[in-house]
């Protein structure tokens, strides 16, 4: 083990805050320009759909590049990756910024996509290089802490920027945000895999561990169930601008209304995973979880088809169903991450190739379907959440679990 990697897995500080903001840059991509929508449709002469479009693109991208992210972190190294993926970023940002028609747009989103999830893709797996078991948890769920601020600040950032600026200001913060990072990943950010542990970056070798991967049912079950808990709360983040601005009757300014209480459910959720690493078993914490997921579920369903929503009825089941999602994450992801140990930066991406492939579904085509109605999108989480209860259970049977883990 270098000094430098040492020394980085002594400065749990640095490393969990470096990690964390590398992570927020997916959010902040998604969260920051909603706000502006509005404004984007009428300078761009851009329809409603073409607007919901600069997401789809942009999570489709994101999906298609987090394929990639980890199996070059696995030949090259994890810093190099990181900071390649944050020059284009910034260059892809700035592209935004000088978009002026709706096309040139979709185009540079795209670019953002390709881009923005190298850093939660090979986080996770440097996360694993450095700690095991509870160890490995408790950081995990430091990182989704500190993350999970993001999508709450986001909305309320963009809010700001465009009643002072206009929507252009949204991307130049984007611009300034990849640059910050790109300069902390350059001072601090040392390399966790060394050249002896790193594998072949040839075509034959990676379709060999792409199909030994996705052939894994161990590995589909656990990635599924994370992918499908995270879209019933991603279903309401897609459609926040329908939900907040029409459904809950509140200003382009006012997205915290709903970020604020998701993203502190998520926090908290996090930080109970973090308490209970090393005291109870992943599969425990799971349990738990669940009794949170599927209360908040039932509450936002019988609300929702009882009531018109109104403030703070409406947000507080999706925060605590926030709080269950996040509890249950770290464990299943580190579940999934350790069936194949020798390759956890492609585990990790394909990890996240499922999870945002789902969110890019979610949408582009789930959410523009159930918006119109808050009873819709009530329904839509509680379906999600039951099938990803059906992935934890199969992967329970299938690694032979008893009973009580359910």
């Amino acid at each position: 083990m270098s000094a430098s990697h040492t020394h980085l897995k002594h400065n749990r500080v640095t490393l969990t805050l470096l990690l964390a903001g590398l992570s927020m840059l997916g959010p902040f991509s998604i969260d920051t320009y909603m706000p502006s929508f509005p404004d984007m449709q009428a300078s761009l002469h851009a329809t409603p759909l073409q607007l919901q479009q600069t997401l789809s693109v942009y999570l489709l991208a994101f999906g298609m590049m987090m394929l990639l992210h980890g199996a070059l972190s696995d030949a090259f190294g994890r810093r190099p990756v990181i900071l390649v993926s944050l020059v284009a970023f910034i260059a892809a940002s700035v592209g935004c910024v000088l978009s002026n028609q709706i096309e040139q747009l979709l185009v540079f989103r795209a670019l953002q996509g390709l881009s923005a999830g190298a850093g939660m893709v090979v986080g996770r797996a440097i996360i694993r290089d450095l700690y095991a078991g509870h160890e490995a948890q408790r950081l995990m769920s430091q990182v989704t802490m500190i993350f999970g601020i993001s999508p709450a600040i986001a909305p309320v950032i963009g809010g700001w920027l465009q009643i002072g600026f206009g929507w252009h200001a949204v991307f130049v913060f984007m611009t300034a945000l990849g640059a910050l990072l790109f300069v902390a990943s350059w001072r601090y950010l040392p390399e966790t895999l060394p050249p002896i542990a790193r594998q072949p970056f040839a075509a034959h070798s990676l379709a060999r561990n792409y199909r030994m991967v996705f052939g894994n049912r161990t590995f589909l079950l656990l990635s599924g169930a994370v992918a499908l808990h995270f879209a019933g709360f991603f279903l309401y983040i897609a459609s926040a601008p329908v939900f907040v601005i029409q459904h809950l009757k509140l200003g382009e300014s006012q997205f915290a209304w709903l970020f604020a209480p998701a993203i502190s459910g998520v926090i908290l959720g996090a930080f109970l995973s973090g308490k209970l690493a090393g005291r109870v078993s992943p599969t425990t914490t799971v349990k738990y979880a669940y009794w949170l997921l599927f209360g908040a579920a039932a509450i936002n369903l019988a609300y929702n088809l009882t009531f018109t929503p109104t403030l703070p009825w409406a947000v507080l089941p999706i925060a605590l169903y926030g709080t269950g999602m996040a509890l249950a994450m770290p464990s299943i992801t580190l579940l999934a991450l350790d069936v194949f140990p020798l390759n956890r930066g492609l585990v990790s991406s394909l990890q996240g190739f499922v999870q945002t492939t789902l969110n890019a579904v979610v949408a582009g085509a789930i959410s523009p379907l159930v918006s119109f109605s808050t009873g819709y999108l009530a329904i839509g989480m509680l379906t999600f959440l039951l099938l990803g209860r059906l992935a934890w259970m199969a992967y329970l049977r299938s690694a032979a679990l008893p009973p009580e883990h359910c």
